[in-house]
């Protein structure tokens, strides 16, 4: 199943286009990594893709519903999770807190914290009544994607977790994206700019240059120096 698609988005800030015809998607139970240097649009199409941007022409679908014209709260609420790049835990707020800011969309049936988020990052349960701003960078990622998985997303958008962050917790978020894709239940839409853990990890593969997307497939049918060529300055 196709849990997320975006099709021909145009997206422009003032007279000046970010986005020109970008199209992707995301399978359920598939990991859809995004790779580009800095400044060439990745941001501006995950907040396309979460609405806080609105296309001037194009679709984004959510398992088959154009969810193009729904806000943000509303697309939260329809199932995509966001992981913001540099990630925007609430420092004043305790971890137990922090994860339960993800009930906000959810019924009352389902306002718990699910046990896995614990099996994948075990520190968090020995944490929970610190302040989210007393953690470590690698820590409070590992809070950041937790709180995302709170919701039961259809769709999760991870942007640039690796970034700044210890190797150690960047192998625990690997194995907690591996986990994830096996599981089935969610698409997973990857933000890097690091080959070789996108590489690891990635069922598809799509690169952005200058607004466009300018290599996609999958990953196996990609040649690693068709990718990287447009990952150096």
């Amino acid at each position: 199943m196709t849990a997320l698609a975006v099709t021909n988005l145009d997206v422009f800030y003032g007279a000046a286009q970010a986005l020109r015809g970008v199209s992707l998607s995301v399978e359920t139970g598939k990991v859809c990594c995004l790779l580009g240097r800095n400044g060439v649009g990745k941001t501006t199409l995950l907040r396309t893709i979460i609405g806080q941007l609105k296309p001037r022409r194009g679709q984004v679908m959510l398992e088959g519903r154009d969810i193009t014209g729904l806000k943000p709260f509303e697309r939260a609420k329809s199932g995509i999770a966001y992981v913001p790049q540099g990630r925007e835990i609430f420092p004043l707020l305790t971890v137990k807190e922090n994860l339960e800011t993800g009930f906000a969309h959810l019924p009352g049936t389902q306002r718990n914290l699910p046990p896995e988020i614990f099996e994948l990052f075990p520190v968090l349960a020995t944490m929970l009544g610190r302040r989210g701003g007393d953690l470590s960078g690698g820590q409070q990622q590992q809070l950041a994607i937790a709180r995302a998985l709170v919701m039961r997303p259809k769709v999760i958008v991870l942007d640039e977790p690796t970034e700044g962050i210890q190797p150690s917790i960047i192998k625990d978020i690997g194995r907690t994206i591996r986990f994830l894709r096996e599981r089935g239940q969610m698409g997973i839409l990857l933000v890097e700019q690091y080959f070789d853990f996108a590489h690891e990890l990635a069922d598809t593969i799509a690169v952005m240059t200058r607004g466009e997307i300018v290599v996609s497939g999958a990953a196996a049918d990609l040649e690693a120096a068709a990718i990287t060529r447009h990952l150096t300055i």
